[in-house]
């Protein structure tokens, strides 16, 4: 059965609380997820569903802001429900909710790329549901954060021209468009405090991202992939483990380069793409004449594990004014703290901007450190970064 929990609002205002539709075929965890949102004044359940053509049918009349979509249903599963739901409701935010398996975990990014907004990992189990404490956490934070976004910009998950953002820049990067569109550079805010860049040719590049992270990291692949082969890539991306083998293997595509999950007391190379894994701080450190990863077991640093203010920090101890680094779309701060000891060393980092951002948190902090050398449009970045790790003026 389906049930609309309220009726649609007309006032549209930034003060409305988040309209979300929950669609799950476990009637236990559309409850128990329908509960937790309504008990947060800024959320409010419009319609809950068993399976994905009940959603497609519904989602015109209840008008959801998010739609936290579960992959494995009955009659239409996620996936296929997927592009439906876009294509009736055009500015729609999807959050997808799977297991963490590896179908499941290749479906979710397959859903980035069809052009769901993130995922959340959701327990095997109904009663690991219950009890997850981290699923719920996470869970709310995403749809508070993406639909406030939403909200806020009136084109919820959409950049200027009303295209959904992460394919026109992603298309932008792919036909080697020279130039971003003049929207995008209007809106590189002129506040900012931006320090020079390093004068020293780059011996190493550092990315974090988050939040749109998968769809932004394969666009700046795309387009630096032929820059770095004189220099190793360290990439903490915020995710479980089973997804960060898979972004692996993604990042590998779309650069041309080989990409794997960082294996402890693992000698870095230059060419090579090293992604944090799941459940597991990355570091690096020296041994020897060598500069080697280590995996670390560490408490969550930002509620977050891996974390990016951990790699950052370790790059920066031993590159210094030979650090490069990037912060691409994530929400929270982390990152911050790196990009500010990169900063005090002498090294340069890179924020993307608001506008181009699923969720300007992390490189919005970063920016704010004042330590960052630019702000930048997604599409921007990958000419800046190719630019100087080919050693030519910033």
């Amino acid at each position: 059965m389906s049930a609309i929990a309220r009726a649609p609002s007309s006032s549209g205002t930034v003060t409305d609380p988040i309209r979300v539709m929950v669609v799950d075929d476990s009637v236990v965890i559309r409850g128990l997820v329908g509960r937790w949102l309504d008990e947060d004044p800024n959320l409010a359940v419009v319609a809950s569903h068993r399976n994905g053509r009940l959603a497609v049918d519904d989602v015109l009349r209840s008008n959801p802001d998010v739609v936290i979509l579960d992959i494995e249903m009955p009659d239409m599963d996620g996936l296929t429900a997927l592009p439906l739901l876009i294509e009736k409701k055009r500015n729609l935010v999807v959050v997808v909710a799977s297991t963490l398996t590896r179908r499941n975990a290749e479906i979710s990014l397959k859903a980035l790329s069809l052009g769901a907004a993130d995922y959340v990992p959701k327990p095997e189990s109904n009663s690991g549901v219950t009890t997850s404490a981290e699923f719920r956490r996470e869970l709310i934070e995403k749809v508070i954060n993406l639909g406030q976004r939403a909200k806020k910009r009136g084109l919820p998950g959409q950049a200027a021209g009303g295209r959904p953002m992460a394919r026109s820049l992603t298309g932008a990067l792919q036909t080697g468009a020279s130039a971003a569109p003049s929207a995008l550079r209007a809106s590189r805010p002129a506040s900012f405090t931006v320090r020079a860049y390093s004068s020293v040719r780059p011996r190493i590049l550092a990315i974090g991202s988050s939040t749109g992270g998968p769809q932004a990291l394969n666009a700046l692949f795309g387009e630096i992939g032929s820059s770095i082969g004189m220099v190793p890539v360290v990439i903490t991306q915020h995710m479980p483990p089973t997804f960060t083998a898979i972004l692996a293997e993604h990042i590998t595509k779309a650069s041309g380069r080989p990409a794997s999950e960082g294996r402890d007391g693992e000698v870095i190379q230059p060419g090579h793409i090293y992604v944090a894994p799941g459940g597991k701080h990355m570091l690096l450190a020296k041994n020897g004449n060598d500069v080697v990863i280590r995996l670390s077991d560490a408490p969550p640093v930002n509620f977050c594990k891996p974390a990016v203010d951990p790699l950052f920090k370790s790059v920066a101890e031993i590159f210094g004014t030979a650090t490069l680094a990037v912060v691409l779309t994530g929400m929270g701060s982390d990152g911050a703290e790196g990009v500010r000891k990169i900063g005090e060393i002498g090294g340069s980092a890179i924020a993307q901007d608001e506008e181009t951002s699923v969720v300007w948190g992390m490189p919005g902090a970063a920016a704010h450190t004042g330590m960052c050398s630019d702000v930048l449009p997604l599409n921007e970045i990958g000419r800046k970064v190719s630019k100087i790790l080919l050693g030519g003026r910033p």
